[in-house]
């Protein structure tokens, strides 16, 4: 029987493609021509980068709304619902969108396997087409050079940080990972890197084709004041007295100003005035960047997964102590570096509460443990919700409680924690 509900259909897609993961644009290129979607010319930015890809999405998003443009943004992978990959004018589709999407995807497809990946990229632009939008903002989901998303090519180019992760499928050093996210760079059309120091694979990949290439603390900057609040210094001139962003921590300080040098480089095709950057930056929110759904004791969702996103959160721990204990509730994927994760952590984590993830590439909680350090206080669960359950009734009114590890290990806890605190506050707004 055919899938009728989005449930059934992500159900079946997930089990259409033997392999997860399957890098390589011929198949779904194939299926993308037989379906001739007109996006109608509008403009595209297309963000890859180890961390910080949906924190930029998510600035552009908010700055294009404020200034009236519907927009429709692609991001993976979600954290509570499918529906959250794709958004039309800050909304999220439908069930009913979406099941109407992947039928048209599925009629394409004729015999070609598709990964649930490229089902669900195929469908959102389907869906943005089918809406009229009039900028696309698109996530890659691995890498850039393969990734199903690198069909659209971009009017601009956006990269975040670069760092180490999915090296079985990106290589094992920063220059090869850089040469990969630098693959969605197209001849002649502008980019960004908000890293500031790209490796040189993203440089020679630019100079290649022809890119004009900003980056980060060379051809824009950011100027902190003591207040929060900010300004923007590059070509085009400056942008002074901006919000502090919507977003917590000093690292987005960064990804916002790469998101606004994406506006600026695509000039007369995306006309934005000052005042649509400053109301975008203080409006925007994005679940699971140091979300607090509670205080006494504070209970904080991240999804720093890697080594340098748990760097970033420990620096935001130390920016925001408590007067009690942080307790952790860690776990992880198979494939990423907990041995890094922890030492960025070590210090701002009292306890930990490790957890086993039900998920095909999740580790069990014996193999999590023996990843760690010995000399760290932990504590043992099966399940992510048993950890919560653990952790809640360890900490006192002055602790804290520090969800991380995976998106997979917020979608598991954050039901668990909503369902026993009193109330949800939403992000952290400082």
């Amino acid at each position: 029987m055919a899938p009728r509900t989005l449930a059934q259909w992500l159900d079946w897609q997930s089990r259409l493609h033997p392999a997860g993961i399957a890098l390589g644009l011929e198949r779904v290129r194939a299926v993308w021509r037989r379906m001739r979607i007109d996006l109608g010319g509008v403009p595209v930015i297309t963000v890859a980068g180890t961390n910080g890809k949906g924190s930029m999405v998510a600035f552009l998003e908010a700055i294009c709304r404020q200034a009236g443009y519907r927009t429709g943004a692609y991001t993976s992978p979600h954290l509570y619902r499918y529906n959250e990959r794709i958004r039309v004018a800050g909304q999220e589709v439908e069930d009913r969108v979406l099941v109407a999407a992947f039928e048209a995807v599925e009629a394409a497809r004729a015999d070609v396997p598709l990964t649930y990946f490229e089902f669900g990229t195929l469908a959102a632009l389907w869906c943005f087409a089918r809406a009229r939008c009039e900028v696309l903002l698109l996530e890659v989901g691995l890498g850039g050079r393969l990734d199903a998303v690198n069909l659209i090519d971009p009017d601009c180019a956006l990269l975040g940080q670069i760092a180490l992760d999915h090296a079985d499928w990106l290589g094992a050093d920063r220059e090869a990972i850089g040469r990969e996210k630098a693959g969605i760079f197209r001849s002649g059309r502008p980019a960004v890197c908000g890293d500031p120091r790209p490796p040189a694979s993203v440089r020679r990949q630019a100079a290649a084709l022809g890119t004009r290439l900003w980056v980060a603390g060379e051809d824009f900057r950011v100027h902190r004041h003591p207040s929060g609040r900010w300004d923007w210094h590059g070509p085009g001139g400056a942008l002074t007295d901006l919000p502090t962003p919507g977003l917590p921590g000093l690292h987005q300080y960064g990804n916002a100003a790469a998101a606004i040098a994406a506006c600026r480089l695509l000039g007369a095709r995306l006309p934005l005035a000052g005042e649509a950057v400053r109301r975008g930056l203080g409006a925007v929110r994005l679940a699971g960047r140091f979300e607090r759904l509670a205080r006494n004791p504070e209970v904080i969702l991240d999804v720093a997964h890697n080594p340098a996103a748990a760097a970033a959160l420990a620096d935001l721990l130390a920016a925001r102590p408590v007067a009690g204990r942080t307790l952790g509730v860690f776990a992880a994927l198979g494939d990423k570096d907990v041995p890094g994760m922890v030492r960025a952590l070590a210090t701002r984590v009292d306890v930990w509460h490790l957890a086993g993830l039900d998920h095909p590439r999740g580790l069990r909680v014996e193999a999590l443990r023996d990843r760690m350090p010995d000399d760290l206080p932990v504590r043992i669960h099966a399940t992510v919700a048993a950890a919560c359950h653990a952790a809640l009734a360890e900490a006192g009114a002055d602790d804290r409680i520090l969800v991380f590890g995976s998106f997979h290990t917020l979608a598991a806890a954050r039901p668990v924690l909503v369902d026993i605190l009193p109330a949800t506050e939403g992000s952290e707004d400082g």
